[in-house]
């Protein structure tokens, strides 16, 4: 009976004018001499002629997976007001590549509720009573994109947008049995098993600026299916055409197969090929790798380990998914290409096939 009259109770408190209610926060309106909501004693209110501004920066912000990054709002009224007074602040990720918006966090003074994969991940700066910076701890892979920081008092509220990039590396992936196996959702797991994320347009468009050249098309993250062409030849569009991003368009999620672009993020951690004594099989790489504290390496990790740590070594070695590679920065003879890269010999053999290993070490 007691718990029938709350929920009475807070259905009722939720429809009263005089306690708005916003993702589980009640906030009090504060009346001016006036009469006015929002006033705060000096007969300064919204509907005097005060206006909120919103701060937020115009350049993104590069940061790398695993660190903690602040995202900068502050705001102000203009003409300025005597003292302080309440305010809501929500921030949330904008929805991207056909993704749904994410809230991140509703703030009323000092308290505070984070939401979803943020929780316990977020807080509000607050370094003076106008600062409602975001800070993230932990960047995670997901964590990239555009945010946006809103602040309401009472029937004013005013935004801004802050654009967060991780600096990463795309690479194509495709699976032991050949090209065109993957439908989307496959895709997005193969992804994931190496350390990295089915890659954006933009983030694809940015690695053919790069220089990406690849003819096999992929799975990006809105779905579509593309592959970046620097030099045009023939299987790949023809010789006459430009170079640029080549797009199938929207393709059905279930039924159509094709490869994957994956983003991979810097880290922390640390990749090398592992010293040892004589070639291995897959399984004698694996435990190698656990013999010196270490866990055999992803491709997501080998590729960011080549792009920001510079790893360069001219040795194949196994990977988690048991394909064996070798990354190269600075191209010699008998290394492979003239072009920095990640070389592959595909996959070989498990039992039959022997080469060294690359380990990855938590730092």
């Amino acid at each position: 009976m007691m718990l029938l009259l709350l929920v009475a109770l807070l259905l009722f408190l939720r429809g009263c004018p005089g306690l708005p209610f916003y993702n589980g926060f009640y906030y009090r309106n504060v009346m001016n001499d006036r009469g006015y909501g929002n006033g705060n004693g000096h007969g300064e209110g919204l509907f005097n002629g005060v206006k909120l501004v919103v701060e937020t920066p115009e350049e993104a912000l590069f940061s790398h997976r695993g660190a903690n990054v602040t995202l900068p709002c502050h705001y102000h009224y203009e003409p300025g007001l005597g003292s302080p007074r309440p305010v809501r602040v929500k921030w949330w990720k904008l929805g991207e590549e056909g993704e749904p918006e994410r809230d991140v966090l509703v703030a009323i003074g000092l308290r505070h509720r984070s939401f979803g994969e943020f929780r316990g991940r977020v807080h509000l700066q607050q370094e003076n009573g106008r600062d409602v910076s975001l800070v993230i701890r932990g960047l995670r892979l997901r964590d990239y994109g555009r945010y946006r920081c809103e602040v309401i008092d009472g029937l004013e509220d005013e935004s801004g947008v802050v654009e967060l990039e991780l600096r990463g590396v795309v690479f194509p992936y495709q699976p032991r049995l050949g090209r065109y196996q993957f439908n989307f959702y496959e895709a997005q797991r193969a992804c994931e098993g190496q350390d990295a994320a089915v890659a954006s347009f933009e983030q694809l468009f940015r690695a053919w600026e790069e220089g990406l050249n690849w003819c096999n098309a992929g799975w990006l993250l809105d779905g579509t299916v593309q592959y970046p062409i620097t030099q045009p030849r023939q299987p790949c569009g023809g010789h006459g055409t430009a170079p640029g991003v080549r797009s199938y368009g929207q393709r059905h999620r279930s039924h159509h197969r094709y490869d994957v672009f994956c983003f991979s993020a810097a880290q922390r951690g640390r990749v090398y090929y592992l010293e040892h004594p004589e070639k291995l099989t897959l399984a004698e790489a694996e435990e190698a790798c656990l013999e010196d504290g270490a866990r055999i390496a992803k491709v997501g990790q080998l590729f960011a380990a080549w792009k920001f740590q510079g790893l360069d070594r001219c040795d194949a070695g196994w990977l988690a998914d048991g394909s064996a590679r070798y990354p190269v920065t600075h191209p010699r003879p008998n290394c492979g290409s003239t072009d920095p890269g990640v070389r592959s010999f595909g996959f070989p053999d498990p039992e039959s096939h022997r080469f060294g290993v690359y380990c990855y070490q938590t730092s």
